[in-house]
């Protein structure tokens, strides 16, 4: 027996823990971004579920079900989008979130230009060209920055064009 999809079976009922009730402007707000079709498609997708889910006096407040029937959106997708926007507010449920740090950088302009001139500089004895693993651990030898990778190393080389070979 091969099994290809699991489907809720039609009788689940799915409790809805999170209501959301929108303002008249908030719901203004959701029309234009549906309406002018210059916003990605998720967006348009949150917006429209959060919009049959308003369950306010203007809001026609459809069931999970009705709304996972008329858009094709998964129920979990529905709970996320009404815990979003009832937890952090509409903009957090229509919108990616950004990232929280961005991640460091592992070498500064120093070191790169110290791994580039190393790199131009004449390969070790009875070798052709610097590999990559060479190249790394000369650099480490010279300790110019902390312990780096041979990835850290291929990737400095490609943002300047100069990778080996």
């Amino acid at each position: 027996m091969k099994l290809t999809r699991i489907t809720d079976p039609p009788d689940a009922v799915v409790h809805t823990k999170f209501t959301v009730t929108l303002a008249a402007e908030e719901r203004a707000t959701l029309t234009a971004l549906i309406t002018t079709g210059r916003t990605a498609a998720r967006t348009q997708v949150h917006a429209r579920v959060l919009l049959k889910t308003d369950a306010g006096p203007d809001g026609p407040g459809w069931t999970d079900e009705q709304i996972r029937d008329a858009l094709d959106v998964s129920l979990k997708t529905i709970a996320r989008i009404r815990r979003a926007c009832v937890d952090h507010g509409l903009e957090a449920a229509l919108y990616r979130r950004q990232p929280r740090t961005p991640r460091p950088r592992k070498l500064d302009g120093r070191a790169e230009a110290h791994l580039l001139a190393l790199h131009c500089g004449p390969p070790p004895n009875g070798r052709e060209r610097w590999t990559l693993q060479l190249l790394t651990d000369r650099f480490v030898e010279l300790g110019v920055s902390p312990p780096v990778s041979d990835e850290t190393v291929r990737r400095v080389l490609k943002q300047t064009r100069s990778s080996p070979g």
